[in-house]
């Protein structure tokens, strides 16, 4: 990550950071406390975080006495229903050590697509920064149905940040940054930096998504995610969910996503 992409993670006035499934649960549980360390710490410098959390069905399923994610989308919806307010919980645990108020948004693509659910959401959104509350975000899985889905939160935290006009995404996953083939594959590289305008037809993706299965994205949806917040003018990072505190510090970490200067996306939401 050049110099100056750095200076833009350190100059980010409101900061978009989506955690996935994988990175806070089963025996990744204890890396909730250190991102919400992180994101306090971020906060208490005066900027506006947005946490899109995933793994809502994944802190559920224990309760349902699930050893693996329901494949039928009632059982999605009622281990949603009780994985949200745990983990909600959880967030909320930390948060109070610094004094910080978590607030529940739960959204269907609908709310970031039609009026007036779109203006409402920002508006919303933004009352809760302007009133120094942290917003966690999630797709609202006990309501929505497999038609009107984002597909995975990569998505909707892009366009979140879009909605909101964020300075930064950060997209954390289980990997420290995108490589051009599965990590433990041989010969893979680390990327360290996509131009706005940068070709990537013919390039292969290592994989992110864990083997336990428990979330819905990969690589492949973090890289549109990314593309889709930067053509509209946000700065994207992409990281492992370990390195949140160095990525919020502007360290070299992760993938550095270009934002488009003339960010003609800001019409696409």
């Amino acid at each position: 990550m050049s110099a100056r992409a750095r200076a833009q993670v350190s100059s980010a006035r409101r900061i978009v950071v989506k955690v996935g499934s994988s990175s806070i649960s089963g025996d990744n549980a204890d890396q909730i406390a250190p991102l919400i360390e992180a994101l306090a710490e971020t906060h208490g410098h005066g900027v506006e975080v947005v946490l899109v959390s995933s793994g809502a069905v994944a802190s559920g399923m224990s309760y349902l006495n699930l050893d693996g994610r329901p494949s039928d989308l009632a059982t999605q919806q009622a281990a949603a229903s009780v994985g949200q307010n745990v983990l909600t919980a959880r967030y909320q645990e930390t948060l109070d050590r610094h004094g910080i108020a978590a607030g529940q948004v739960l959204l269907t693509e609908g709310d970031l697509l039609n009026e007036p659910h779109r203006s409402n959401t920002r508006r919303a959104v933004n009352r809760l920064l302007d009133l120094r509350i942290m917003p966690i975000v999630n797709e609202n899985d006990t309501v929505a149905t497999y038609g009107l889905r984002f597909g995975d939160n990569d998505r909707l935290a892009a366009m979140l940040s879009v909605l909101i006009r964020a300075d930064l995404l950060l997209l954390l996953s289980d990997v420290d940054s995108l490589y051009t083939r599965p990590p433990h594959l041989p010969g893979a590289e680390r990327i360290d930096h996509i131009g706005f305008d940068e070709e990537l037809a013919g390039m292969e993706f290592g994989a992110t998504k864990a083997s336990g299965g428990v979330g819905t994205g990969g690589a492949n949806t973090k890289v549109k995610a990314a593309r889709l917040a930067a053509s509209a003018g946000t700065a994207v990072l992409v990281t492992a969910t370990a390195l949140a505190a160095d990525a919020l510090r502007g360290e070299e970490v992760g993938t550095w996503f270009e934002p488009m200067p003339t960010a003609p996306g800001r019409a696409l939401l």
